[in-house]
This record gives C-alpha cells, sequence and structure tokens, in this order.
C-alpha cells in the first residue's frame, strides 16, 4: 500500500510527515516545472514500478482520485491496473457522486488492511457503505460497485 502526496511524492502508511495542505492540481514555479505534476515527472511512477517489481506485485488496485492518478501517468506503466468506481442510483440511473466515492475509496482501503487483502479478486466482497460489486457494469480492469 501506497499513498500519493503532491508534496512528498510516494509515502509508505506509517511514513511519519508534517501535516500540510497542497493538492497536486496546485500550480506554481519550481525549477523542475510549473506544477506538481511537472515537479514530480516520472519519479513517483519509477518509485513504485520498482517497489512492485521488488515485491513481484503484478497488479495495482488504484484508490487514488483522478487528480492524483495522473501523476502516476499509468498508461506508461507495465503492469496491471484495477481501479474501483463507485456509482450511487440517482433517478433510475447510476452516477458517482464524488464526496461518496472519496469515502468509499477511503472505506475500501481500511476493508483491505483490516482484512489483510493481498489478492485484488478479494477486494470484490467489498460492502462498505452500502455499495457492492457490480459485475455487469464492470470490465476488467474497472470494477463497479453500486448502492
Amino acid at each position: 500500500m501506497r499513498i500519493l502526496s503532491g508534496l512528498y511524492g510516494l509515502l509508505k502508511p506509517l511514513d511519519l510527515i508534517q501535516p500540510y495542505r497542497l493538492e497536486m492540481g496546485t500550480r506554481f514555479q519550481t525549477k523542475r516545472g510549473k506544477n506538481l505534476y511537472e515537479f514530480w515527472g516520472d519519479r513517483i511512477r519509477n518509485l513504485l514500478v520498482g517497489e512492485m517489481e521488488d515485491a513481484g506485485a503484478e497488479t495495482l488496485v488504484n484508490l487514488a482520485s483522478n487528480e492524483y492518478v495522473i501523476a502516476l501517468n499509468i498508461k506508461k506503466a507495465t503492469f496491471r491496473t484495477i481501479t474501483p468506481v463507485f456509482k450511487d442510483q440517482h433517478n433510475g440511473k447510476f452516477i458517482t457522486k464524488f464526496l461518496y466515492a472519496k469515502q468509499a475509496r477511503g472505506a475500501m482501503t481500511d476493508f483491505a488492511v483490516r482484512n489483510r487483502i493481498s489478492e485484488a479478486e478479494e477486494l470484490k466482497r467489498f460492502e462498505g457503505m452500502g455499495y457492492q460489486f457490480h459485475e455487469s457494469f464492470s470490465t476488467e480492469d474497472e470494477w463497479v460497485f453500486t448502492r
């Protein structure tokens, strides 16, 4: 498990950091670019790929927001990426409500830690916040959970 940080880069769960408020999309000029994406470049992805290779991992479960996924530039990666998506029924359709989706990503992370999940397939058992895996809405790499 790794945490993406605009200030610190790639973090392990028990890494100590100082409290801060800085979003990945924040624009500011540095010697390495005009925003945090340019500042970090490929370094975060390269670190993550190296750690995955060292661990023999072939699959990344992406529970980051889109803002942070951009920093990973996953399209260049050689490993499989599974992205859980959380949708709520609204007026007869399933839509993503971003506040609930953010809370659900955190709840799924908690579920994975508490249950010592080691295989991505086990995440399909997640039922936090009333969400359930919805196979017919899902693809191989985008798993949809609905409520």
